[in-house]
This record gives structure tokens, sequence and C-alpha cells, in this order.
């Protein structure tokens, strides 16, 4: 489905309108995307698949784009704060990474309708995790952890909303290491940038505080994108009439998003991480049961 084929599947607006819309919805999506850490994907692929009704897999592979356009407007801003966590964010992407190349080889054996299903699981745990956690969101100041020690993972970064400096500790390293290696598989099934379980994972299993998680995910996600990108666009997957407004788009909200980050309240990031996954594993859900 290339080209004026997806113009004609949409059938209900002109090319001109097609893009427009979608370059609009896309400026919405990185914001919220580099606000939570998720990548535009999250926004993307339930607005191309449930609205414009496009495959799932062209969407996959727009939003596979929009991903590494979340990370390069979105990261610079954050390590420039010193919100994102190099060291830890390096150290994980090995796994991520090896993820991604086993997930872009499952989408050719996998149905639509499952990777429906897998998306809005995926969601709602994630929602419901980060919420749960919403009272013990203090960092540690103390980490027995081996590996995070001996690779010196932890940091501090100044938070403008409270005005201080804030110290955190990293512990759980082998559990976000696996949940990484998930998280990879989940970014090349489904396109969502895998930020959905990095950010639980970082902000849960490793106790990094929420706006660290969601910085240290907008670096992360882009270099996961990559390792799957190539996958998508040997099969054909990667559409430049979908991907090219997407892509721009993504790429404007995201730099917005970085900016408002650290003013806003840590509570409140959390609360609109959970509040968009929430919504979108609803629309997934009923997707791939009615689908």
């Amino acid at each position: 489905m290339k080209g004026d084929k997806v113009v004609r599947t949409i059938g209900f607006m002109t090319p001109l309108d097609f893009v427009v819309l979608l370059f609009l919805i896309s400026v919405v999506a990185g914001v919220l995307g580099s606000l939570v850490g998720l990548g535009g994907g999250v926004v993307v692929v339930p607005v191309l698949t449930l609205l414009f009704h496009i495959d799932i897999r062209l969407a996959i592979g727009a939003s596979i784009v929009s991903v590494i356009a979340t990370s390069s407007g979105a990261a610079s801003a954050y390590v420039r704060e010193r919100m994102t966590n190099l060291r830890a964010g390096m150290f994980l992407e090995i796994a991520t990474t090896t993820g991604a190349i086993s997930g872009a080889y499952l989408t050719t054996v996998l149905p639509t309708k499952f990777l429906f299903l897998l998306f809005g699981a995926v969601l709602a745990y994630s929602a419901f995790a980060t919420y749960h956690k919403r009272h013990s969101a203090q960092p540690l100041t103390v980490s027995h952890d081996r590996l995070a020690n001996y690779f010196d993972l932890h940091g501090s970064y100044y938070d403008q909303f409270e005005q201080k400096e804030i110290v955190y500790k990293v512990t759980g390293t082998k559990l976000g290491l696996a949940m990484m290696y998930v998280a990879g598989m989940v970014s090349a099934l489904l396109g969502i940038g895998s930020g959905a379980l990095k950010v639980p994972a970082m902000d849960i299993a490793m106790h990094l505080p929420m706006k660290v998680s969601t910085a240290t995910s907008n670096f992360m996600i882009g270099v996961t994108a990559a390792a799957s990108a190539a996958f998508y666009f040997a099969r054909g997957q990667i559409d430049p009439v979908i991907a090219a407004p997407v892509a721009a788009g993504v790429l404007g909200g995201s730099m917005v998003g970085a900016k408002v980050l650290g003013k806003i309240e840590s509570k409140v990031v959390r609360i609109i991480f959970v509040v968009v996954l929430i919504i979108i594993s609803v629309e997934m859900f009923q997707r791939g049961v009615l689908g």
C-alpha cells in the first residue's frame, strides 16, 4: 500500500488534507511522547490504524521513524539539562537493541489481531504498575546493587519545579535488563518506541526518578528504533507519504515537550503517563477483539 493507495484507503480527504492533519496530530504526539518517554508512536499507531484505517504494519513503520525523530528532538535537550542518565541508558541499550532485532523478525510470523491485543496488554500493565508506585516515588539514597555500583549508574539532576538538586541511587539492574529486552521486542513489534516498558523498568524496577526515567527513555528509544528500522525498510513497510509528515510533526512536538518537562511536577508527569496509556490500551483492545 504505497503513495496514492494510502490516499485511496483513507478516502474521505484529499492527499494535502491527509498530510496536514497527520502533521498536526504528530506534533501533539511528539509533545506527549517526549513528556512521558514513550516516543510519538504511542499516539501515531492508534491514529493511523483507528482513524485513517491504515494497515498496522505500515503504521508501525511510520512510527519507527517518528520514534527516531522524538529521540533526536528531545534527547539533546534532556542531556544538556542533565536529566538523562547516560551511563544507565547505554548500559541498558545492550538489552533493548538485542530485543528489537528479535521483535523485528517476529513481525513476519505474528497475526495482526495478536499485535493489537499485545499492544493493549503491554500498555495496560505499564499504566497499572506506574500508578501503583505513585506514593513511593522518593529516590533511593543507598544502593547495594553490585552492577549499578561497579558501572557507577547513579546520578543527580536539577529539578526546575522543586528548585533543588535531586540525588538518586540505582538498583535492580538485572530485572531492569530483562525488562529492557522485552521492551526492545515490543518496540519492533508495535512501533511504540518501547518506552511503555522502559519507563516502568527504570521507574519501578531500578528506582530512577520519574523525570530521569522519561528523559533516559527518550535518549534510548532512538537507538532501539534504529536497530529495527532497517528490517521495516527492507520489507517495504515504511511509506514516505505517511512517514514524512509524521517524522516532521513529532520532531517539532518533541522539542516543545523537552522544554516543558523540567518545569512541571513529577506527579503530573506520572499522571499524564498513566492516562495516555489507559486510553490507548482500551482502543487497542477494542480493535484487537472486534477487528
